[in-house]
């Protein structure tokens, strides 16, 4: 930013920029100085959970992962593993590497902004709800054999039988996945006609793609609770 001054009858403009080292950086370093410090001094006063020793004649029931991977281990239950073990997490990956070459909109740099930057703030808050969300379901509302509780009821063994799962037809499965992809593609550019102009087509068609990935992820855990459906596309060599 450039400030316009006057003096003695001309007109002079001072460049208000800092550079990023030593101005940002230093702050940066000392921020993080003071939280390893302060992870110091809680570590020393509160131990880490750490439970018994593992017996191999009895295994634990449920078996989970570290509270960061149950997110994941979560989405297990609903998908193939080789999309929730594989697949998910290297999207997942893939869409945060992109997002500096996807999202060309100058606003928001430096200062944060809701108004000016409305869809990339509620997309993220939305993934980031949602994964936390996941981890919450993992730790706390599943029990043994993986079983869902609610947070009143309490963990047993003898619980009812779930229902058994079905697979959708494959044709009505093909015309749901690719429907609602062709749904997702056409009907924003059409109704936010500057957004898709702005955006362009390589940068709008990975980012819908990367957004109908995420809420259509959501709409197969709700098939799977609400209608007991596993797969929406079934055969012998991929499943969704």
């Amino acid at each position: 930013m450039e400030v316009r001054q006057e003096k003695k009858g001309l007109v002079e403009f001072k460049d208000d920029k800092v550079f990023a080292w030593p101005t940002l950086v230093a702050k940066e370093f000392l921020a993080a100085i003071f939280v390893t410090v302060g992870l110091l001094f809680y570590s020393y006063f509160v131990d880490a959970p750490l439970r018994e020793l593992s017996n191999p004649g009895q295994a634990e029931n449920p078996a989970k992962a570290p509270w960061y991977f149950l997110g994941l281990q979560e989405v297990l239950v609903y998908f193939d593993p080789w999309y929730a073990g594989v697949v998910l997490p290297s999207i997942i990956i893939l869409g945060l590497i992109l997002i500096p070459y996807l999202d060309n909109n100058p606003k928001g740099n430096g200062y944060y902004t809701f108004k000016e930057r409305k869809f990339a703030v509620t997309t993220f808050v939305f993934g980031y709800i949602f994964w936390y969300i996941l981890i919450y379901i993992g730790t706390a509302l599943r029990g043994p054999f993986w079983s869902f509780f609610w947070p009143w009821e309490q963990w047993t063994h003898d619980f009812p039988t779930p229902p058994p799962l079905h697979d959708l037809p494959l044709p009505l499965g093909i015309i749901l996945l690719g429907g609602f992809y062709f749904a997702g593609l056409t009907l924003p550019a059409l109704v936010k006609r500057d957004f898709f102009l702005k955006l362009g087509v390589i940068r709008y068609s990975l980012t819908m793609g990367l957004l109908l990935t995420m809420v259509g992820t959501v709409i197969k855990m709700f098939f799977r609770l609400a209608f007991n459906v596993k797969y929406i596309i079934a055969t012998p060599w991929i499943n969704i």
